[in-house]
C-alpha cells in the first residue's frame, strides 16, 4: 500500500544498491526529480531500464550509479547524443557500462510481459534486425500452432519503477493524464514503485477511462511539484527546450559534465534546491 513520504525517504528505503530501476516516461513526466535524488544518495550497480533514455539517464550513468542499461533508443531529443553514456560505452568511464538494446517495440511487450507476470515476451520483430546480433536475449520460437517463427525477449520486472504523475489523492491513488509510455505497464511489472506527483489532492476526480493506478500498486507517493523538468507535466509545466540544448555542451567533457553535478545536484538537498541554483546558473550565463 501506497505511503505519503518525502522522497528522500522513499529513495534511501526503496531503492537498494544492485537493483534493477526502471524510470519511466515519454516526452513528459519523466521523474527527474527522483533521479537526481538517487544521485545524491549514491546508488551504485544500478541496472537502469528505459525505452527512450534521454538526459536524466545520462547523468546517472555519468555519475557512476549505473552497472548495465536495459533501452530502446538513447539520445538528447532533437539535439544529438548522451555524452556520459556515449563515453561510459566507449571509454568505460566512469567504469564500463553494460548494454542490452531492444526496439521500441520489444521494450514495450517486455514490460506488458512483466505486468503480466509472464517470464517473456512474444512478438513478430527483430527479423531482418541486426540487434540479434548483439544482444544473446533476443531469441526466436516456433508457434506450436501456426510454425511461424516469433521472436521472444525476457519480460522486464524491475524491483523498483520510479514515475512522475499529476495528482495523487490521500491515500495513495494516482492519476496520471497526457501522452502516456509504459509507465502503467512498468509500476506493476515491479516489486515496489515510487511515484512522485505534482500535487496531492482530497479526490483525484478522474474521468472516465483515465489511468489511474491503484494504491495497492504504489509503494511511496512523494509530493514534488515540477519534479518533471525539463521534462513536462500536462496541465501543469511545460517542457524547457533551452535545457536540452543546453545540456549538450555540459555534458561534452567530463570536467565540465562533473562540475555541473556537483553544484547543481550534490551541492543541493532537495529538488526545490537544484531548481534555485539552476536559475541561479542561467542567470550568470544570460
Amino acid at each position: 500500500m501506497a505511503q505519503i513520504t518525502s522522497l528522500r525517504e522513499a529513495v534511501s528505503g526503496l531503492i537498494q544498491d544492485g537493483d534493477t530501476v526502471a524510470l519511466e516516461g515519454f516526452t513528459h513526466l519523466i521523474p527527474h526529480a527522483a533521479g537526481h535524488e538517487i544521485v545524491r544518495q549514491g546508488k551504485k550497480d544500478l541496472t537502469l531500464v528505459r525505452m527512450t533514455p534521454d538526459l536524466i539517464y545520462d547523468q546517472l550513468i555519468g555519475m557512476g550509479c549505473a552497472r548495465k542499461l536495459i533501452f530502446s533508443w538513447g539520445g538528447n531529443p532533437g539535439v544529438g547524443s548522451l555524452h556520459r553514456f556515449r563515453d561510459a560505452v566507449e571509454n568505460g568511464w566512469p567504469h564500463q557500462l553494460e548494454i542490452e538494446e531492444h526496439s521500441h517495440s520489444g521494450m514495450a511487450n517486455a514490460y506488458v510481459a512483466g505486468a503480466s507476470n509472464l517470464p517473456f515476451a512474444l512478438l513478430r520483430g527483430y527479423t531482418g534486425s541486426d540487434l540479434p546480433k548483439v544482444n544473446p536475449n533476443i531469441r526466436f520460437v516456433e508457434c506450436p500452432f501456426t510454425g511461424e517463427k516469433l521472436a521472444a525477449i525476457p519480460s522486464v520486472r524491475p524491483d523498483v519503477t520510479v514515475i512522475h504523475a499529476q495528482k495523487a489523492d490521500r491515500r495513495g491513488n494516482v492519476l496520471l493524464w497526457g501522452i502516456l509510455g509504459v509507465q502503467k505497464e512498468a509500476v506493476l511489472a515491479a516489486k515496489r514503485a515510487i511515484v512522485t506527483v505534482e500535487e496531492i489532492v482530497d479526490a483525484l476526480e478522474a474521468p472516465a477511462n483515465s489511468c489511474v493506478l491503484p494504491r495497492w500498486a504504489v509503494s511511496a507517493v512523494c509530493h514534488v511539484p515540477g519534479g518533471a523538468y525539463p521534462s513536462y507535466a500536462q496541465g501543469y509545466t511545460e517542457r524547457d527546450n533551452r535545457f536540452y540544448k543546453a545540456w549538450d555542451p555540459v555534458a561534452r567533457s567530463r570536467e565540465g559534465f562533473t562540475a555541473w553535478m556537483e553544484r547543481h545536484v550534490l551541492g543541493t538537498e532537495d529538488f526545490d534546491g537544484f531548481r534555485r541554483v539552476l536559475a541561479e546558473s542561467q542567470k550568470e550565463t544570460a
